[in-house]
């Protein structure tokens, strides 16, 4: 299971290759306006917008060259490309961070209402992972208990990245915004994986190892 949380991350590179735009974003958005070259806000944005796709197509481009897996960075450049239009129709910087921002809500909607409804999506995501696609852990009474508050765990940290954002984002801090992102959101991420993959490991495990 660590592997094929490794692969979802896409590793170290694809946490770095998902941040890049936004990094190029954030730095243009600053270095272009007010801050130092004084341009004006909206060609300041346009520039920073145009930096920002373009690295996500440069970083699509080279791993095509390298005959590379392109999935990372093509869900990478659909999300910066949505961004991208809705900053350029606003001429706002921050609303190029607020798709992230409602599909991760959406996300722990989603997760919240399948906890509801006693169907754990993080069971299913264990399942299809690591036990071979069979979801014979609804029989197993600690093991779905696990993937129930697990699954709460996932609500808690997805609402509390987009909680953050989203805050930052009606302060109209779209500087901030970028920053958080890059230095908050990938790290709540991985560690939330790491938990999830621990505390499914233990219990596993301890069953395994219980006397039959």
């Amino acid at each position: 299971m660590s592997e094929q949380i490794a692969d979802q991350l896409g590793g170290v590179r694809g946490l770095i290759e998902s941040s890049l735009p936004v990094l190029v974003f954030v730095i243009l958005n600053v270095v272009l306006g007010d801050a130092v070259l004084g341009l004006d806000k909206r060609t300041a944005l346009y520039w920073a917008i145009a930096g920002s796709v373009v690295s996500a197509v440069g970083i699509g481009v080279f791993r095509l060259m390298r005959k590379q897996p392109v999935r990372h960075a093509v869900n990478g450049l659909f999300g910066i490309a949505i961004g991208a239009f809705l900053a350029w129709r606003t001429g706002e910087a921050k609303d190029f961070y607020l798709p992230g921002i409602l599909l991760t809500f959406g996300q722990a909607a989603v997760l919240l209402v399948s906890v509801v409804i006693r169907k754990p999506l993080i069971g299913y995501a264990w399942g299809i992972m690591a036990n071979k696609g069979h979801q014979d852990w609804f029989g197993n009474a600690r093991l779905f208990r696990t993937f129930q508050w697990l699954t709460l765990v996932w609500v808690v940290s997805l609402s509390a990245r987009a909680g953050i954002q989203y805050y930052l984002w009606a302060l109209g801090e779209a500087n901030a915004l970028g920053i958080v992102r890059i230095l908050i959101s990938w790290p709540i991420y991985a560690a939330t994986f790491a938990f999830t993959a621990w505390a499914i490991h233990r219990v596993t495990s301890e069953q395994k190892a219980a006397p039959a």
